[in-house]
């Protein structure tokens, strides 16, 4: 790994923060669902901490047979007390297939939908914004980012409008690889943003370095991208057993081994994992109920994998 990716900035003080932070939200984090769920500062909403992403798992072809298993990842997850989806246009038929899913057993109702906009221009950004609007079949989208910081001036300035009139409920921007941070970080320090999305990852994290805890400073929620590096750490450990330990903050799985990491950094809202099968749902979610390792264990956790 790069070392880079190696850097955790613990040791000069941020996890006996992280600590504080994490034992001090606990208490109030249990639901009755059964899923843990954190506030985005800027409103105290709470959301369950675990979403669905349907970048490259929902770009297929929108006919019964190709969407039924989403559907049926969908509703498992709004059963089991899940609501964030997220979503984007550039993700080829995504926001089409969301518009076939949501609007039965209403599902609408029960989901933090997030969408983005990708497009340069006042005019181009805006027409793209009301093509997911109509794609996803909804007169509300609970948040749009600015995706990967495309013309962000323009773009925000057209989220503050929509906001403004209440078809959207919040706004942010995103990024997904780390060369993206030098013009995210002062971009984060000048506007005022409800949300930032960002790569982070066991073996991605040199986020937590600056980025999250000036989320935790501006008071921003942190949605998390690519939480197992895309599928990097998955295959790392295909064939190896889950370590015992590991049992002592309730993992039963790899998936949930590198989702409690994420999780465990007290600025993290909610990571969002593509998940296109309702089994993949149950165990993901698994992440989201219990205790989360603490400084020792994460460091553990750390030392276990960029041993691999």
């Amino acid at each position: 790994m790069h070392p880079s990716r190696r850097t955790f900035v613990a040791g000069a003080g941020l996890l006996p923060l992280a600590t504080h932070l994490a034992q001090a939200a606990a208490p109030a984090e249990a639901e009755p669902a059964g899923l843990l769920r954190r506030a985005i500062p800027s409103s105290g909403e709470r959301i369950p901490v675990i979403g669905i992403g349907t970048s490259r798992r929902y770009e297929v072809e929108p006919t019964p047979e190709k969407v039924a298993p989403l559907r049926e990842a969908v509703q498992r997850f709004v059963a089991l007390g899940g609501s964030v989806i997220d979503t984007a246009p550039s993700y080829g038929t995504a926001e089409d297939v969301l518009g076939l899913i949501l609007p039965q057993d209403g599902l609408r109702e029960k989901v933090f939908l997030c969408s983005k906009v990708g497009t340069p221009g006042r005019e181009a950004g805006a027409a793209e914004i009301a093509r997911s609007f109509k794609r996803m079949n909804t007169a509300m989208i609970d948040l749009v980012a600015v995706h990967n910081l495309v013309d962000p001036a323009s773009n925000l300035a057209t989220l503050r409008d929509l906001k403004a009139e209440k078809k959207i409920r919040y706004l942010g921007v995103t990024v997904w690889r780390d060369s993206q941070f030098a013009d995210l970080e002062p971009l984060m320090r000048r506007e005022t943003l409800d949300f930032v999305q960002v790569n982070y990852a066991l073996d991605d994290r040199r986020a937590a370095e600056r980025i999250l805890p000036l989320a935790a400073d501006r008071g921003m929620a942190v949605m998390v991208n690519v939480p197992f590096g895309r599928d990097r750490l998955l295959r790392a450990v295909q064939g190896r057993e889950l370590p015992g330990w590991t049992a002592d903050f309730g993992c039963a799985s790899w998936p949930q081994f590198f989702l409690k990491y994420v999780l465990s950094h007290p600025a993290v809202t909610c990571p969002i994992p593509g998940m296109a099968k309702a089994s993949y749902v149950e165990d993901n979610l698994g992440a989201a109920r219990g205790r989360m390792p603490d400084a020792a264990q994460r460091a553990r956790m750390e030392a276990l994998v960029d041993a691999l």
